[in-house]
């Protein structure tokens, strides 16, 4: 390597999407303390997005935070461009912000379909949209899509989520084809029960019996996904892929 080489030398980008929640913010920890520049969004959680980010800059790591609201197509664009006047280029797009619904199929109002569409699928569907002209011109990428184990096998009284994140695994498998020739990896990550917020709401018998399912025997941690993310991020062969981090129970 050149003197001039190690002068352009970019320090790489992460963006974590949902970032202020359990597994995006362990995605930006790790990200953020293995040396690259970290954009943090989030949407209406600034307290504890700034938390987040906080603890990283205090520990030296380079982060900062970003509001968008993803289901909007000019709030999407109007993050990219203020990551980019930050931090240059992105280079990993990690599509992590999502919602959950547990409803009866038929009780489930198109109001609310057509958000949980909008949150697990078209925030994808846009951030991905505004980071692949960056990524096609410096002909190297990573997107990678966190979807779920219920978009694999489905959830009764969970439709509509398990029908975003299956559209999500679809949309990764689509879209790794077309952008592999640009060198740009686009993959997914389907955790299973992983111990966050978002399962915060499991009484202690519901936590045991789903225990019981799991060959591992256990809820997945945060980490154990971040650490799934790392290694996508990190694969230049891998692409189009749905990598299951559910303790066998997929």
């Amino acid at each position: 390597m050149t003197d001039m080489d190690i002068f352009n030398k970019k320090t790489p980008v992460v963006l974590v999407t949902g970032a202020s929640g359990g597994i995006g913010s362990a995605v930006a920890r790790l990200f953020a303390s293995r040396g690259y520049n970290t954009a943090i969004h989030y949407n209406s959680n600034e307290t504890t997005a700034r938390e987040v980010c906080d603890g990283l800059v205090s520990e030296g790591y380079s982060a900062e935070i970003f509001r968008a609201d993803l289901t909007s197509s000019e709030d999407v664009k109007k993050m990219i461009s203020e990551v980019e006047a930050k931090f240059g280029t992105v280079d990993v797009l990690v599509n992590n912000a999502g919602i959950s619904l547990i409803r009866l199929f038929d009780e489930t109002t198109d109001e609310e379909w057509d958000n949980i569409m909008n949150v697990n699928l078209k925030s994808a569907f846009l951030c991905a949209k505004a980071v692949i002209g960056g990524m096609i011109h410096n002909k190297k990428g990573k997107i990678i899509n966190i979807s779920s184990i219920w978009g694999v096998k489905g959830a009764s009284c969970e439709v509509a989520y398990s029908a975003s994140k299956a559209g999500l695994i679809g949309f990764t498998k689509a879209l790794a084809q077309e952008l592999a020739p640009s060198n740009i990896q686009v993959n997914c990550i389907a955790p299973g029960a992983i111990a966050t917020e978002m399962n915060s709401h499991l009484s202690a018998s519901d936590v045991s019996a789903l225990c019981e399912e799991i060959p591992a025997g256990r809820f997945g941690a945060p980490i154990e996904v971040a650490e799934a993310v790392w290694f996508l991020a990190n694969s230049s062969y891998v692409t189009g892929q749905v990598l299951g981090v559910d303790g066998g129970w997929g």
